[in-house]
């Protein structure tokens, strides 16, 4: 049986490793990551990572993992940052107060049945100056990031609380992907 991690990310890659799996392909999943009217944040994670994994060719030996990181605040979910007035935006939207990190998972497996899963995890930030804001944003290390954060660098130091799966704030909630993996058979290191 082969794995087919159905993302570019390197971190859901060196999640992987952590669990002793190392994936037999990448795929690229070309999905559109827009919410639809009214969507819900836990909603939209799963039906995002559902998509990704179901995006991606598979053959009838390969099994295929994706995943999605969602932040939301309330209803609101925060995605990538467009430009550095949204990274500014969604920091000052989340400085001093808590938010949830959603981080789906879905395996599909030799038969084609997808088995999803939701980490939740609970965030907060302590208050940021304007100084740290603007230092986070010149860093460059949140852009591209759900959130405009990365809880792996810089941002570690500013997050006050964490309530639940570290490893699904960086990307790749391990315990459920573990979880999944084991029921769709793949063999584990």
């Amino acid at each position: 049986m082969k794995l087919v991690l159905a993302s570019t990310s390197p971190r859901r890659r060196d999640l992987l490793g952590q669990l002793g799996v190392t994936p037999d392909r990448i795929a690229t999943p070309d999905i559109d990551e827009d919410p639809l009217p009214g969507e819900l944040p836990r909603v939209y994670a799963l039906r995002l990572a559902e998509e990704k994994a179901r995006a991606v060719s598979r053959d009838a030996d390969e099994i295929v993992l994706a995943g999605d990181t969602t932040i939301a605040v309330g209803r609101r979910i925060l995605n990538k940052p467009e430009d550095d007035a949204d990274h500014r935006a969604m920091l000052r939207l989340l400085s001093g107060r808590r938010h949830h990190c959603l981080s789906a998972v879905c395996v599909i497996d030799r038969t084609g049945t997808a088995r999803t899963r939701l980490a939740d995890t609970i965030v907060t930030f302590k208050r940021l100056s304007e100084a740290e804001i603007q230092a986070y944003i010149a860093s460059g290390e949140g852009a591209g990031k759900a959130g405009g954060y990365a809880i792996q660098g810089r941002a570690a130091g500013l997050i006050r609380y964490l309530g639940g799966s570290h490893s699904g704030v960086v990307g790749l909630p391990l315990f459920e992907t573990r979880a999944l993996l084991v029921a769709a058979g793949c063999p584990l290191g």
